[in-house]
């Protein structure tokens, strides 16, 4: 393996998706990557994957984060107030976790408006806030003492990682890439068992009128061609194990989205469709259960299929529909 002198402390979530990748990097400064969610458990864990290392919390003095979501990102205040650490974090994100409770709220206002136009009845939208609601107890503001740019270096004193950009999964996500070691933490762009979720976000900071939507899945297959073109023997992803060849599980990814696309597009045969109404002919059930991950996805195929003019995207009395050219 490449990794030498990371270590890998997986870390219990409430999520489906299970633990999370906290990395400890044993360099100069000693340095986490993304700490895990806000819970007892995981601090626990945490401390406890140190003590393996013959660390402690205590002795931490850089923490870098990959992207926004609160599985990732929750403990980053806690390791700070209790080791005195850097949080270093992309630019964007430095913002967001200011306030995250207001950076939240705006985030749940943008994702039931983007529901709402999209088809999705009131009382899921409404059970789902709920849901995200509870979800806060995992995470808490932080602040950022460094915002990192695209093309910024974080130097430790025995390896550079360089900064680079690859919004998709959500609007923050980055990767930091060992060129030297041709490894790279790459949090949830990358994934070794399961494909990312194209996430809707809003932007940080924009305006949360979900037709100024990002188009989430058409930015993740551009950030999937930029780290294809990369020189890597190994990513370390935020869930699950090392990928070993990621050009090929690249090109696994975008044929996968290619021919869900080309699903998609056959569900339009019989006539115009909300986004809603696609994801449930596609998932089914899962689309009940996992509401707004689904819709993401359907929205985010759509929108390629626009962007090809073989689909038009109409608005009839406050809804979105889509149709076949």
């Amino acid at each position: 393996m490449r990794s030498s002198g990371i270590a890998v402390i997986p870390l219990p979530t409430p999520f489906a998706v299970g633990r999370v990748n906290c990395y400890l990097i044993a360099d100069e400064p000693l340095t986490l990557v993304d700490p895990g969610p806000r819970s007892s458990e995981a601090l626990s864990e945490l401390e406890a994957g140190l003590a393996t290392s013959g660390r402690r919390l205590e002795d931490v003095r850089l923490v870098l984060l990959t992207h926004q979501h609160i599985d990732h990102v929750g403990l980053a205040q806690t390791v700070k107030e209790r080791s005195g650490a850097e949080i270093a974090a992309p630019a964007p994100l430095a913002g967001y976790l200011a306030d995250l409770d207001a950076s939240m709220d705006a985030d749940d206002s943008f994702a039931a408006a983007v529901m709402e136009l999209h088809g999705v009845p009131e009382e899921a939208i409404a059970a789902l806030r709920e849901v995200v609601h509870a979800f806060r107890a995992f995470a808490s503001s932080a602040h950022v003492d460094r915002a990192l740019e695209e093309g910024d270096t974080v130097r430790l004193s025995a390896r550079r990682l360089d900064v680079q950009f690859r919004p998709g999964h959500s609007p923050t996500d980055t990767i930091f890439v060992d060129r030297e070691a041709r490894v790279a933490l790459v949090g949830d762009h990358v994934l070794a068992e399961i494909s990312s979720n194209p996430v809707l976000h809003r932007m940080p900071g924009d305006p949360t009128d979900p037709r100024l939507r990002p188009h989430a899945l058409a930015n993740y297959l551009e950030s999937l061609e930029r780290t294809a073109a990369l020189d890597l023997a190994e990513l370390l992803p935020g869930h699950g194990p090392p990928v070993t060849d990621h050009r090929a599980l690249i090109a696994e990814r975008i044929e996968f989205h290619r021919l869900r696309k080309e699903r998609i597009y056959g569900e339009l045969r019989d006539g115009p469709m909300t986004a809603y109404s696609v994801a449930l002919a596609v998932w089914g059930d899962i689309a009940l259960q996992q509401v707004y991950l689904t819709l993401s996805e359907s929205i985010g195929h759509l929108d390629l299929l626009v962007a090809e003019g073989r689909v038009n995207e109409l608005e009839r009395d406050g809804r979105i529909e889509f149709e076949a050219v």
